[in-house]
């Protein structure tokens, strides 16, 4: 038996699996970050660092304003809980859940470890094993070694020696003992992972079908791509075998999804059946572009209507929202977009761009004004500024200049103008 939904029930199943919308508590503390990121099972890490860096942000969406060395506690220390893998790209995963992507790490030892740059540089990969033995947790500012002074390498412009830690680190030999600032501190794995994850096997079968099971939790609904995506899967008949054996177990529910489409036809999708089916949800947040509700911008097109693309690499000239809009959430739809900027020098969140998108409810503009002034006071910034640029901005500039009237202590707003001269 195939199940029908509507659009906005996926819509809520799929925010309610993520923890969006759920009241945020009134103190964050090391649980309540730890649960939220158990709820999720994977932080997408990148460097863009324009308002705040990109795993910093799902917290704060889903939690509202804590303090961010809670996450690096848990993430960022000498024996972290939530260690770094390439699971969805460069991702935070728990220490115990290693094992499960140790199929991961053995397709990068194929692809990397014996291509020509592996090939030319044994002595130095070995030289590497060698002094983190000896020395302990690293940055590569910290070794010296000829290999440095040498030509860059093709990852990133990257000197031989990053270039052979971060082999090592995708081979599963080496793993990050915290950072200073954005820089990595690489160490030998036994020197970080608990033994009881580096002694665990698990078949490569077994542990895609263990992805998948959890992807499925954390979706809430999905099709099989979205499944696949979750964990950047390539394996579609593995996918597809273990949503097989789900749906024999009862574990997922097949489902059509008004709207939902592939090929022309009705997209197959699934329902896990411990997922929530909230009849309303009432969420405002502001979303990293790699936070796992707007990540694999197909799903977020099914779901939201809403196409989704960064412009940090498009000349500034040719960007139809800004340089890194963050989708913005209220009730249970993607409304609008906000590009956002922490300028520190001047203390204030400088809202470079704000777009509307269909179905924003009338009080949209001023429950995004809170949420932006809350977003400047967990960055430590005292104002919020609003630039003539975008279909919201007006709306917004009003909205903000209300409410530090109705509370003469938030952030204040200043008008300015469009960096496109609009």
């Amino acid at each position: 038996m195939t199940l029908s939904l509507r659009r906005a029930e996926a819509r809520r199943i799929a925010l309610a699996a993520q923890g969006i919308g759920r009241p945020r508590p009134a103190s964050v503390g090391t649980r309540q970050v730890t649960a939220t990121l158990q709820r999720m099972r994977i932080l997408q890490i990148d460097s863009v660092n324009v308002f705040s860096r990109s795993h910093y942000m799902p917290l704060f969406a889903r939690l509202g304003p804590y303090d961010t060395g809670l996450l690096d506690a848990v993430a960022f220390s000498r024996r972290p809980r939530w260690v770094e893998s390439w699971a969805h790209v460069a991702s935070l995963v728990a220490a115990d859940d290693w094992p499960l992507l140790q199929f991961r790490r053995d397709d990068m030892r194929r692809k990397y470890g014996s291509d020509a740059w592996a090939d030319a540089h044994r002595p130095l990969l070995q030289w590497l094993r060698d002094e983190l033995a000896e020395r302990g947790p690293l940055r590569p500012a910290e070794i010296d070694h000829d290999a440095r002074k040498g030509s860059r390498g093709s990852w990133w412009g990257w000197d031989d020696v990053k270039n052979g830690l971060e082999r090592l680190w995708l081979f599963g030999e080496v793993a990050i003992a915290g950072r200073r600032g954005f820089e990595r501190r690489y160490a030998l794995s036994a020197d970080v992972l608990p033994a009881h994850a580096l002694d665990r096997t698990v078949p490569r079968s077994e542990a895609i079908a263990e992805l998948v099971r959890r992807a499925a939790v954390a979706y809430g609904v999905a099709t099989a791509a979205d499944l696949a995506d979750y964990w950047r899967i390539r394996d579609r008949p593995a996918v597809l075998s273990a949503v097989n054996d789900l749906v024999d177990t009862g574990e997922l529910i097949p489902v059509h999804v008004e709207g939902w489409h592939s090929g022309g036809r009705p997209a197959r999708a699934w329902l896990h059946r411990d997922a929530a089916r909230p009849r309303r949800i009432d969420a405002t947040a502001i979303l990293s572009p790699f936070d796992p509700v707007v990540w694999f911008r197909e799903r977020a097109e099914r779901l939201f209507d809403f196409d989704y693309r960064i412009e940090i690499y498009t000349p500034a000239e040719k960007r139809r929202f800004g340089y890194y809009s963050l989708p913005v959430v209220v009730g249970d739809d993607v409304v609008g977009r906000v590009d956002l900027k922490a300028d520190r020098a001047a203390s204030a969140l400088r809202v470079q761009s704000a777009w509307w998108e269909h179905g924003a409810p009338a009080d949209a503009a001023e429950r995004m004004a809170l949420e932006l002034r809350a977003a400047a006071a967990w960055q430590g910034l005292e104002r919020v500024t609003v630039s003539r640029w975008g279909d919201a901005a007006d709306a917004l500039s009003t909205a903000l200049d209300a409410e530090r009237h109705e509370h003469p202590r938030a952030p204040r707003n200043d008008s300015a103008p469009s960096p496109l001269g609009g």
